[in-house]
């Protein structure tokens, strides 16, 4: 038997007639990735499988680094095939990591390549998978995104982004998907690194045409580019944090803390987190006045390894979980909006599973409002983007809160070829409530759990999110 065949996951009767009857079916809204709008406006064809497949992957590298591999063949200057050919030699040593089931996945659903990749095969794989890159239109970017029954994505875009790409995508009409911008201002917050936050707002500047001398002039320059981006169909912010700050301070203070940052010194851990939190509870009334929705990427600590960073740069796969407290702190931000009535719509993704029943629970108390699950606790994230990360998240949220609500699946990633995630959270689920039917614990009623399924996989999102042409 294939080792990614049609039932693959799906662990009993139940589980098979939930996913193909009500999950594999679904278009997929993909509301949070790292894929590049311009690759999307270009419909770009890539070269090989190294650019489809293996540039820009995290989580390829922090394995073949593991495997022994020398950095060249990792992120270094080797040759496009050597680097795959590495790769290929280090997959038969990730089984039981999410890699193997991702690798076959990919060749199956891509390629229709059923077999297991590994150096013996891998110049073939190599070849066929290049010549098929090279003659197939449905491998191009828009062609992947109608493959897949994409209707709609969102990218990751920096406020000084002309966001010139998706008016190209918009105005050409072509592509499957609506592509929406998400607003990502986090080096707004990067009053602890004064060079590269003074270099930062002269982009700012030239992409507002304000002169940001004082703080004033930060906040109106972040309004002037979020109503840009709410113009270009953007309905979603995002920020990427260790843990969300609650060190409240006056506007008076954060200006002074900006401006010893305009003049090169950096701020305090303290500083930091005081500037942070009003910047973000500024950030998140923006939102909540266009109706938004807020993503918080949390429990993270990144660019660990001191030698690399300082030898190839950041976002290399030097990233880990975190164990930084996030429950009070995480409390005081939302109660503060809240008292206030400025609390939009919010997913919180989490990296570190000791604090799920936590973060869970604690969106719990500020759920309410028009918008049915309002506090969304985000699918299983980065180290958390695999089978177990998955079903915890999902008994978390079911435990705690009302998974008939939940938003779903989103792939976060860089790669074009990530789509059959979509797929792998589907199955998963299936098998989940399939395993409760089995055992008696959910009702053996289709017209009851079919729908939910149907939801979760993309209803939920659609009606959740706002996005206006999904």
């Amino acid at each position: 038997m294939s080792f990614i065949h049609d039932d693959f996951l799906l662990t009993n009767e139940h589980s098979r007639r939930l996913y193909h009857n009500f999950a594999a079916a679904q278009p997929i809204i993909d509301y949070h990735n790292h894929l590049s709008p311009q690759d999307i406006a270009e419909n770009r064809r890539f070269a090989d499988l190294f650019e489809m497949w293996i540039d820009h992957d995290h989580y390829k590298w922090r394995a073949m680094r593991a495997n022994g591999v020398d950095e060249a063949l990792v992120t270094g200057d080797a040759a496009p095939k050597d680097k795959f050919l590495a790769f290929a030699r280090t997959v038969p040593h990730t089984i039981r990591n999410p890699i193997y089931h991702w690798t076959h996945m990919e060749l199956k659903r891509f390629f229709d390549i059923d077999e297991l990749l590994s150096e013996s095969n891998a110049e073939s794989i190599w070849d066929r998978c290049n010549e098929q890159i090279a003659d197939r239109e449905d491998l191009s970017t828009q062609g992947i995104l109608q493959q897949f029954k994409v209707t709609a994505l969102c990218t990751t875009d920096d406020p000084t982004d002309s966001l010139e790409h998706h008016q190209s995508i918009a105005e050409a009409g072509t592509c499957p998907a609506a592509v929406y911008p998400a607003f990502r201002p986090d080096w707004a917050l990067f009053v602890d690194r004064p060079t590269e936050f003074v270099a930062w707002l002269k982009k700012l500047e030239s992409s507002t045409d304000i002169s940001i001398t004082k703080f004033d002039d930060l906040l109106a320059a972040l309004k002037n580019r979020h109503d840009f981006f709410h113009s270009m169909g953007s309905r979603l912010s995002d920020h990427g944090c260790e843990y969300v700050p609650a060190n409240f301070c006056s506007q008076s203070v954060a200006a002074k803390i900006f401006d010893a940052a305009l003049d090169g010194t950096a701020a305090t851990v303290e500083q930091f987190d005081q500037y942070s939190t009003f910047l973000l509870q500024y950030l998140a009334k923006l939102d909540h006045e266009k109706g938004w929705t807020n993503q918080f990427h949390t429990g993270v600590w990144r660019n660990n390894n001191s030698r690399l960073f300082s030898e190839i740069g950041r976002d290399i796969g030097c990233d880990s979980m975190g164990d930084t407290a996030q429950g009070r702190s995480l409390q005081q931000f939302l109660d503060r909006l809240d008292d206030e009535d400025c609390l939009p719509k919010t997913i919180v993704y989490n990296l570190n599973p000791t604090d799920n029943y936590l973060i869970s629970t604690m969106l719990g108390n500020f759920q309410g409002g028009e918008t049915p699950g309002k506090m969304q606790f985000g699918s299983g994230w980065w180290f958390l983007d695999q089978k177990e990360g998955m079903e915890m998240q999902i008994n978390t949220l079911s435990s705690t809160g009302l998974l008939s609500h939940f938003v779903g699946m989103l792939t976060d990633s860089r790669s074009f070829m990530s789509f059959p995630r979509h797929e792998y959270f589907r199955r998963i689920l299936c098998d989940i409530l399939g395993r409760d039917i089995l055992n008696g614990e959910v009702p053996n009623d289709d017209s009851l759990v079919g729908p939910m399924v149907e939801r979760i996989c993309y209803g939920n999102a659609k009606s959740y999110l706002g996005l206006d042409r999904c």
